[in-house]
């Protein structure tokens, strides 16, 4: 091992070396611990207050007076919460590095309301009777929107701020079709969907958790492949190309990716605003790298999630607030700030 200004280098074998950056291993420890800490206040706090001792116990022999509580309730939550934090914050930071554009992500580019038009669909044509089943619409529903975005937004080649737009438009008017069916539908079916849409924790378990772990498990072959095939994009495009990169087959599978990852994550727990949009931001500005880091844009999403469902279930007892209306209600005024700091900058 040696160090290179603000770098390490790890040299396991003569023909093998791993550059390491100093802060953002730093970094990633720091966020790993904090998410620990969360995730443990996440299992005792509540309506009804457990020890870390007691949650330990409960977890190791899954019997006692606090099995319900712990077991059922809120540990399956919790790691819910994390591996979809995990998942919008990877996506995040994908699809900003893919557009260059603070602004964009899955939310922007119609994932998020490609999955509500999907799922209201399938509600209303009696397609999906079940809401089982309502996980694998939406995750349809997500990529389905994406690719009509890029295919739409093509043009001998793809423009970031087209791509973005192009997703507002869609998500726009996917948007009206979930109000029309909400206008016209059952108010027992609306309420449903409704909840759904606000994106919520509540009720979630290892029926969802595990799905999502996979995912992500198998993603990171692929993930590992981004990081390289982003440094190459931090480059400019002719640049790129001149080095042999596919350009454009690089954005799409980066974009692919990171939809997927969305996608998937929407199917669990709903649509969550605002953390695919700010984990990555956050996690470049504590690590001040050059490109968004993608591990710990991971971890910056696990940890906004699980805390702000720990907010969400703590703060107006014993009323809970579903986790996407809080972290909606916290990023606006984040989105507002960022659109001004833009302003000043050009």
């Amino acid at each position: 091992m040696s160090a290179v200004k603000s770098h390490l280098v790890f040299r396991p074998s003569a023909r093998a070396s791993l550059l390491l950056h100093r802060r953002s291993a730093l970094t990633g420890a720091l966020l790993l611990g904090l998410l620990v800490l969360l995730m443990v206040a996440s299992a005792c706090l509540g309506q009804t207050y457990v020890s870390p001792g007691d949650v330990w116990h409960t977890l190791g022999t899954g019997t006692g007076p606090h099995e319900l509580v712990v077991n059922e309730l809120r540990v399956p939550r919790i790691l819910v919460g994390a591996l979809v934090g995990a998942a919008l914050g990877l996506s995040g930071a994908l699809v900003q590095s893919v557009t260059r554009n603070p602004l964009a992500s899955p939310d922007v580019i119609g994932v998020g309301h490609g999955a509500a038009a999907a799922t209201v669909v399938a509600l209303a044509t009696g397609v999906v009777a079940s809401p089982g089943a309502l996980p694998l619409v939406s995750v349809a529903g997500g990529l389905a929107a994406a690719a009509l975005v890029y295919v739409l937004a093509w043009r001998r080649g793809m423009q970031a701020s087209r791509f973005v737009l192009t997703g507002v438009g869609i998500g726009v008017a996917l948007g009206a079709v979930v109000q029309l069916y909400l206008a016209d539908s059952e108010l027992e079916a609306a309420e449903q969907v409704k909840l759904w849409l606000t994106g919520s924790l509540n009720g979630r378990g290892y029926e969802q958790a595990g799905p999502l772990a996979v995912v992500l498990v198998a993603s990171v072959p692929a993930l590992v492949w981004a990081s390289w095939a982003l440094r190459t994009l931090g480059l400019d495009a002719d640049t790129a190309a001149g080095l042999g990169v596919r350009v454009d087959r690089v954005r799409l599978g980066l974009t692919g990716l990171g939809v997927v990852l969305a996608a998937v994550a929407t199917g669990a727990a709903g649509p969550i605003g605002f953390v695919a949009l700010a984990s990555p931001q956050l996690a470049r500005r504590i690590t001040r790298t050059a490109q968004l880091p993608l591990f710990n844009s991971a971890l910056t999403g696990a940890v906004v999630l699980v805390g702000a469902d720990l907010a969400a279930r703590t703060l107006l007892p014993p009323l809970e607030i579903p986790v996407g209306a809080l972290t909606s209600l916290v990023g606006g005024p984040y989105l507002l700030w960022l659109l001004g700091r833009r302003s000043a900058v050009r």
